[in-house]
């Protein structure tokens, strides 16, 4: 029986994302309490550009996470199709296009193999992606050893027509970087709660055995959350790329505390289940307009936004760790 409209209301004021939405208020509110032009449509959007990447990666990661597993190799593909960009734009003369097209296939490929060992080897998540981390940041240097250009200054000097995705702004005010952004995050809600594949989703990550049981191969459906989450990695090394107007193998170095803080605040548990697309998405973009509200507004220095990202991943998980456990809420209980 479907529910009635204003019993969905109630069930979303109840839901984490509704508290996500009141923590970004929050956020606005006291950064343009302090610095008014926090407000101003061409700061805010502008600064979309700095956490564009790690909101469409963070998503996708969340795909893994579901399964029970975990993907931190994501920054270094970033890096990998970058210069897999520049190197096959300026050195190989390859089309623009058909350079990116290359690095997203590359990065599929990537995630296939990592996936791969995790899915069908029973190799553990961490390992796989730790591992991989450390083999396409040293593939991504490899190629950048290929180019004249020295890689330390990274291949620049891209058509306008790539630039294009960075610097379009729909009316005048919204970057197409966000747009894309909305959408992907829309294809994931629909992967995630309207497909046949999302349902397989959770239910491997709630318990594996039983989906095998039922005749699903939670093999392949744990491979593919890797190719995504690969793909969604090689989508963000597209935009930065533009973005910056240099290509580099290390771009993307610095994602991964950003990401898996993303998709724990978003709701997704480390141990597999659950987990929301639109949460991750929400979550992402709390902690991008913290990184930009706080520098902006009470002068931190960029070179220490690592510790409020790190201390906020840390409140979550304690915290979350502490509702779920029966002795803390006995004791609560007793307290009433």
């Amino acid at each position: 029986m479907n529910k009635s409209f204003s019993e969905k209301f109630k069930g979303f004021l109840k839901s984490w994302e509704f508290v996500l939405i009141m923590i970004l208020l929050l956020e606005v509110v006291v950064f343009a309490t302090k610095n008014p032009k926090f407000l101003k449509p061409a700061v805010l959007l502008g600064s979309i550009n700095d956490i564009i990447s790690i909101c469409i990666i963070s998503v996708f990661v969340t795909f893994c996470m579901i399964t029970g597993g975990i993907d931190i190799q994501v920054g270094s593909i970033v890096g990998l199709t970058s210069i897999i960009i520049g190197v096959s734009w300026q050195d190989f003369g390859f089309n623009i296009w058909g350079a990116a097209v290359m690095g997203i296939i590359v990065a599929a490929l990537c995630g296939a193999l990592s996936g791969f060992f995790v899915a069908y080897c029973d190799v553990q998540p961490m390992v796989v992606t730790l591992g991989g981390s450390f083999l396409y940041s040293g593939i991504a240097l490899l190629i950048s050893n290929l180019s004249a250009t020295a890689s330390y200054k990274g291949i620049s000097g891209f058509p306008d027509s790539f630039k294009f995705i960075s610097k379009f702004r729909f009316f005048g005010v919204l970057p197409l970087q966000v747009v894309i952004f909305v959408v992907l995050t829309i294809i994931a809600y629909i992967l995630l709660n309207k497909t046949k594949y999302g349902r397989m989703l959770f239910l491997v990550g709630a318990n594996r055995q039983a989906a095998e049981y039922s005749g699903i191969n939670a093999r392949l459906v744990t491979m593919v959350t890797y190719i995504l989450s690969a793909m969604s990695a090689s989508i963000a090394g597209i935009i930065l790329t533009s973005y910056l107007g240099t290509a580099k193998s290390d771009l993307g170095s610095t994602f991964t505390l950003q990401i898996i803080t993303a998709c724990v605040l978003g709701g997704t548990l480390s141990t597999g289940g659950k987990g929301s697309a639109v949460g991750t998405a929400l979550a992402a973009v709390v902690i991008g307009v913290l990184k930009f509200g706080l520098p902006l507004a009470f002068g931190v220095n960029q070179q220490y936004m690592d510790i409020p990202v790190g201390a906020l991943l840390l409140i979550v998980v304690i915290v979350r760790a502490a509702l779920n456990n029966q002795k803390v809420i006995a004791f609560f209980h007793k307290k009433k």
